[in-house]
């Protein structure tokens, strides 16, 4: 993905704490499930390649080993949701829900 494999990006996603990073992730996912409702798939896909680059930074970002099962996880549901059998069977509404916690966390920190 353009810009994601720059070292000045790499830097500014790991000044992001766990829960920022996670909160932008979801609206890269939140994006993919809206671009699908308009049967436009090419920005769907786009959005699904933006939120696995994200998530890659996370999933490399060595503060969060003790969260590397979730994250590949995530990952891996993802990609079954989106491009996968959905063997799964996890829903655009679960990943919503699952990510806008970590949105929710990251600004509640960040007020205080």
């Amino acid at each position: 993905m353009k810009g994601f494999d720059s070292e000045e990006f790499t830097q500014r996603w790991r000044s992001m704490t766990f829960l920022e990073q996670m909160g932008n992730i979801g609206s890269e996912v939140d994006r993919i499930a809206a671009w699908k409702e308009k049967n436009n798939d090419d920005y769907a896909m786009n959005a699904l390649w933006r939120s696995l680059a994200l998530l890659d930074h996370t999933i490399a970002d060595p503060r969060w080993k003790e969260r590397l099962k979730e994250l590949t996880r995530a990952r891996e549901f993802l990609c079954d949701l989106y491009v996968g059998d959905n063997t799964y069977g996890f829903t655009p509404e679960y990943f919503s829900k699952y990510f806008l916690q970590f949105a929710i966390a990251a600004r509640r920190q960040a007020a205080k």
